[in-house]
């Protein structure tokens, strides 16, 4: 009877472990218990009709990792979150904090940006859950030159990655009598996610054609990846040295073959912002043109 017992309660504890292990298989992480981040690891605009539509994903959970002592103001997000809102069908955008300690660095390299995500990042997508990172730095972007006025906001890198360099945003602010950190904060956040939608031709077709063009290394026309219609939220003014060449973009070169399609300029967002006061409105992030929303809705968004 005993003998019974025992092997009842053997077979018992094989079923038991055996199916503890079936129902770890089919969990978000993989059998090391390592989370499968591929899908958040994709180029700029590749997700962006998951951002727009509901088909694959319903809510949106963004991380605002922040250096201590340099998070964005809750005006500005609270924008962020009823821009995303009026473009995206997502109901549900959740937004979490991550305080981190500084990296010690005079600048940082989008190089140096994507090892500080992969070390603090601690969201990615799961299940009908899309997730973004939003990295506010203590330091200016590599190859800043603040007395030339050639300062770098932010810059999206990857599907769901973003960097926005909050040290910048306040001296920029700092300078002027009319504009907050809010305003600026809020811009740049809009402007870059714009590109995470895949705008401009950067993953979202546009129907009609309004990508500006810039001489490239051969002087033939190419296309910057923003919009070529005055007043738009996109415009090409506002990337960071919107006359130069592709090649000369600091962040266009680096290890990881990463590839920032749009450094905003911190000037360009300033005399922006400045302008619109100027003309009795308020300095607030300028809207998306038809044709940028044209290109939304046929990709999924609002």
């Amino acid at each position: 009877m005993k003998k019974t017992t025992k092997a009842l309660l053997v077979l018992f504890l094989a079923w038991f472990w055996g199916c503890s292990s079936d129902s770890t298989d089919t969990d978000a992480s993989n059998a090391s218990g390592t989370v499968d981040k591929t899908a958040n690891l994709q180029g700029t605009g590749d997700s962006a009709r998951d951002l727009l539509s509901n088909e694959n994903f319903t809510k949106l959970k963004i991380e605002i990792a922040y250096v201590d002592g340099y998070a964005p103001t809750e005006e500005a997000i609270d924008g962020f979150v009823n821009y995303l809102k009026e473009r995206t069908f997502k109901e549900e955008i959740e937004i979490v904090y991550n305080t981190l300690p500084s990296p010690d660095e005079e600048s940082l390299t989008l190089d140096e940006i994507a090892d500080l995500e992969s070390k603090n990042r601690t969201v990615y997508n799961e299940g009908s859950t899309l997730a973004i990172y939003i990295y506010f730095a203590d330091a200016p972007a590599d190859g800043d030159d603040l007395e030339e006025g050639l300062v770098t906001l932010g810059a999206v890198y990857r599907n769901t990655s973003m960097i926005i360099h909050e040290a910048t945003v306040r001296k920029l602010a700092a300078q002027s009598f009319f504009i907050s950190d809010a305003d600026v904060e809020n811009t740049t956040l809009n402007h870059e996610f714009g590109h995470l939608f895949g705008l401009v031709n950067l993953g979202t077709p546009s129907i009609h054609n309004h990508e500006d063009t810039e001489a490239n290394d051969g002087d033939d026309p190419a296309g910057n990846n923003h919009c070529s219609v005055a007043g738009c939220l996109m415009r090409a003014e506002l990337q960071f040295g919107g006359g130069l060449n592709k090649g000369q973009s600091l962040f266009s070169k680096n290890s990881n073959g990463l590839i920032a399609p749009c450094r905003l300029s911190g000037a360009s967002v300033i005399k922006m912002l400045e302008n619109r006061t100027a003309k009795g409105v308020l300095p607030t992030p300028p809207d998306l043109d038809a044709e940028c929303l044209l290109d939304l809705a046929s990709n999924g968004g609002r």
